[in-house]
């Protein structure tokens, strides 16, 4: 398939666009709606805290504007608390190298383990990280078990001297203070509703993340199509067009149908049918199974 070029404008509007609407719909959730009624309060904020991560992913990749410092400072309220944007942008476009997907190393945002490892692991931590491969485990525990892995590394980063590390967490400070001091100063939302806000964004997204990724003896291979168009694939931004995506990783989120459809039988040629129809599908099909084992199934350990 030819290279595809995202056409350059100076302002992408549906990106911005969609930015306004995100931060009303948090200022909506945490005055207005919690005042009204909680629950109505927290699922409008559980949305925007989605919809801010996922508008995240789009500034990273160099949206709305060409300006990635520009794009920075417009995603630079943490809403969902849990993640520094300057770590997720570096992890997240590391991930990008094709050739390293789903490697247990290589790969910042994979899931799975060398063998070695996963076998010496205690066996409490097994049947928790096997949990974790149903959709169900991913919903309830997932954000927990990534955040803990997630922070741990860091951790390990900072200690051993990366600036670049420690940088991100610095920033991360100030980020979190804006949302507290709003939800302090302004929002009607009491603060143990807040936490589960954040925890129930980043569950909503770790459907997104869930298979988006398989392992197999080709890149090609590795990536997912999910044609799925209702309300998951636009808090996604169209991001289950996955193989799309990474394929094209400039162009804007808006443009994905339009370019999946243009050549939808390349793009499942090109990613080897790895392929659902639905977020419904998904669910039916590994609510309570195991996508596939926690052990990488191809790779070991110095292989």
């Amino acid at each position: 398939m030819d290279r595809v070029q995202p056409k350059k404008v100076r302002v992408e509007w549906p990106t911005l666009g969609l930015l306004l609407l995100c931060y009303a719909l948090f200022a909506l959730g945490t005055v207005w709606g919690a005042a009204l009624w909680l629950p109505l309060g927290m699922g409008l904020t559980v949305v925007a805290m989605a919809l801010h991560s996922s508008l995240s992913h789009e500034a990273l990749h160099g949206h709305p504007f060409e300006n990635k410092v520009l794009n920075a400072g417009l995603v630079f309220p943490a809403l969902g608390l849990f993640v520094p944007y300057l770590r997720f942008r570096d992890t997240h476009l590391a991930h990008h190298l094709d050739s390293r997907l789903t490697d247990p190393y290589d790969d910042p945002e994979s899931n799975y383990l060398y063998q070695e490892d996963w076998a010496a692991l205690p066996k409490w931590r097994q049947r928790v990280l096997n949990w974790n491969n149903t959709l169900a485990g991913r919903l309830l525990v997932g954000p927990l078990v990534g955040q803990i892995c997630f922070m741990a590394a860091d951790w390990r980063a900072v200690r051993a001297g990366d600036m670049a590390v420690l940088r991100g967490w610095l920033w991360h400070g100030p980020a979190v203070a804006v949302v507290l001091w709003w939800l302090a100063a302004v929002g009607q939302m009491q603060g143990w509703a807040f936490g589960c806000c954040a925890y129930g964004a980043m569950a909503i997204l770790k459907i997104r993340t869930f298979l988006e990724h398989q392992a197999h003896e080709r890149a090609r291979g590795r990536t997912v199509i999910i044609e799925d168009r209702g309300p998951l694939s636009w808090v996604f931004l169209n991001n289950n067009l996955h193989v799309v995506h990474h394929m094209h990783p400039k162009v804007a989120w808006y443009q994905l149908p339009k370019l999946f459809r243009s050549h939808r039988a390349r793009y499942l040629s090109r990613n080897d049918g790895y392929y659902f129809a639905s977020y419904s599908e998904v669910f039916r099909r590994y609510f309570w199974q195991s996508k596939d084992p926690v052990a990488h199934p191809l790779w070991r350990k110095g292989g």
